[in-house]
């Protein structure tokens, strides 16, 4: 048995989906809302005896390594180190479970590693990076073990000191730099990416480095003020948070994540003790942010800069962080422009902004009234356009109520001229692109299919259930996968007194699998006993029957029209022939559905 089965067979899937996802019991398997599209209906179900999972919704499903990869947006190798370290196996090598994009992402990790290490060298020990070090230490009162907790670094003035180090000292070819997006070819050359930047790494949840944000020393023709690593195959903007590997044990202790704009205003967050706090680049959250934070905390308190830009990144958030159900509220800051700079005039009142947070619709409501004057026509019309938006999009029916009964008042107007404004703006609106899957709509024939053979292969013993089906031997299935299950199935019985789902799965040729697995986990209904059961499946047999006769007897009929208009007289007698078997068929089975 090669290292990866056994991985494989010591996952408890179960156990790991439920470090990520509140699991509901379903009978002997378990329910919850797909995380990998929007819906309210739960239909991602985990199955502990096959230890696999699928979404009814979206059609994603797997098992452990394919969770994991598609949740935390891993490739293989990363999946497999993981699990083996969960189920206490240290693997022999990843040279055999690595594809060439698995490899190029642990390089780049590696090199991001190497190079923060260097950053940080030359910050703390060398002096090139005495400037930078004083800056950090001096101006932004950062302490020793704060810039080794976050390695913060320094890149150096002269232009090509990391490439030298990581190509000479170090062995990589250029190309691995360009591909980590620490290196560009400038003037025939190899150049450093970011030169005489104080230099902040980019750490993803799981403590990988994936880039790094480098913001200037000096204005002295060094480009802007802050750059980031581009778009790499391991870093992806608008996807992670500064200080989140640091910080995620306390958002989860405390349930709450404050977000702030910049790494200085986490950095002197965790100065002061506020350790569940993480950092933006001053721009909205993003889908992808809200999906990665929610699986920490479920309550966001937003401590954006008091500026324009601040508070418009503040109000695009909202609707994203509102599609997740989160709990989103707001530090208000008195006087700075930021909680940098509010930790360093008064870290005591800063703190009871932090403990006295204030609910997200409150907070707008009082920034919309003070921005516009509600005593007038004009400043009641900007209001109402700007705050009603979102309260539109609030789920809870009773807090949407609240708000709109509270605005009602500010605005001096009834509650009833508030909900028929809303609702008109709530037409125009386009607060938020709520994303929903669109399921495929399927013929009822299609899903009587799949829930008959589901009823089959979640039987206490599958192979008395294919007597059950028997009027079924000349039916064909519009999905063919079904027949031949069935065929196997039927085999299996004759060889085996007992249905064991592990062995017959063995000889389940690896194209069908799916399509089992699917079955396998499909909803059913409880049944209270085996005959409860055997109607059950009687009745769907029926239906299904029912339905083929009566499209055998539509297409029959559409062809007789047809034969008609072209005076066919041969092949009209011929259907209406076929018609006519058909029809006592069609009335017996209609019998028995009444």
């Amino acid at each position: 048995m090669d290292q990866v089965t056994q991985i494989r067979e010591k996952v408890d899937i179960v156990a790991l989906i439920a470090e990520y996802l509140p699991l509901k019991k379903l009978g002997h398997n378990f329910k919850t809302n797909c995380p990998f599209h929007g819906e309210k209906t739960p239909s991602f179900v985990v199955s502990p005896e096959r230890q696999i999972w699928h979404c009814f919704g979206c059609g994603k499903g797997g098992d452990a390594f394919t969770f994991l990869m598609e949740y935390e947006n891993l490739e293989f190798v990363e999946a497999l180190r993981i699990l083996a370290q969960k189920v206490g196996i240290e693997l022999a090598s990843t040279k055999n479970y690595s594809p060439q994009t698995a490899s190029k992402k642990e390089k780049i990790y590696t090199l991001n590693m190497l190079a923060s290490e260097y950053y940080h060298f030359v910050l703390t020990k060398h002096a090139a990076g005495k400037k930078a070090l004083e800056y950090l230490t001096d101006t932004r009162h950062i302490k020793a073990p704060l810039l080794k907790t976050f390695m913060l670094g320094y890149s150096p003035s002269e232009g090509s000191a990391l490439s030298t180090y990581l190509m000479k000292k170090k062995g990589y070819p250029k190309e691995d730099l360009f591909e980590a997006g620490l290196a560009v070819f400038k003037n025939g050359r190899v150049s450093d990416f970011f030169v005489h930047r104080i230099m902040f790494p980019l750490t993803d949840h799981r403590g990988n480095i994936v880039g790094f944000s480098g913001r200037v020393l000096d204005d002295n023709g060094y480009g802007p003020k802050y750059m980031n690593t581009r778009d790499t195959l391991v870093y992806h903007k608008g996807e992670l948070f500064f200080g989140l590997h640091i910080a995620k044990d306390e958002i989860k202790k405390t349930g709450r994540a404050i977000i702030v704009e910049g790494e200085f205003d986490a950095i002197n967050s965790f100065h002061h003790g506020i350790t569940n706090t993480v950092a933006i680049k001053g721009t909205a959250l993003t889908e992808e942010q809200v999906n990665l934070l929610s699986r920490f905390a479920k309550k966001i308190s937003l401590c954006f800069d008091m500026d324009d830009a601040g508070q418009q990144a503040l109000q695009r958030s909202l609707p994203i962080i509102e599609q997740k159900g989160l709990t989103t509220t707001v530090i208000k800051i008195e006087n700075a422009k930021d909680a940098d700079e509010a930790l360093d005039k008064d870290p005591v009142a800063y703190k009871k902004a932090v403990e006295h947070d204030i609910d997200i619709y409150d907070f707008l409501q009082d920034y919309f009234t003070k921005k516009f004057d509600p005593s007038t026509p004009d400043g009641k019309k900007s209001i109402t356009q700007s705050f009603l938006p979102f309260l539109a999009v609030i789920e809870n029916e009773v807090v949407k109520e609240h708000f709109y009964r509270k605005l009602s008042t500010v605005l001096d107007t009834s509650y009833e001229s508030v909900i028929r404004q809303a609702e008109k703006l709530t037409k125009r609106a386009q607060v938020a692109e709520v994303v929903e899957v669109k399921r495929e709509k399927r013929e009822r024939m299609e899903i009587l299919e799949e829930y008959i053979m589901a009823l089959v292969v979640q039987a206490e013993n599958p192979n008395e259930a294919i007597s059950q089906i028997s009027e079924l031997e000349s039916y064909q299935f519009k999905s063919p996968a079904y027949s031949k299950i069935l065929e196997r199935i039927i085999v299996y019985g004759k060889g085996h007194e007992s249905f064991d789902t592990k062995t017959f799965l063995q000889g389940l040729p690896i194209e069908l699998v799916p399509t089992f697995d699917t079955c396998f986990l499909l909803p059913i209904p409880k049944f209270e006993t085996a005959g409860h059961y055997r109607d059950e499946l009687k009745k769907a047999v029926r239906e299904l029957q029912l339905l083929s006769v009566k499209n055998q007897v539509r297409e029959i009929a559409e062809q007789i029209r047809q034969k008609e208009k072209s005076g066919d007289s041969e092949e009209l007698q011929a259907l209406q022939g076929q018609i006519a078997l058909l029809m006592p068929r069609l009335q017996e089975l209609q019998a028995s559905q009444s």
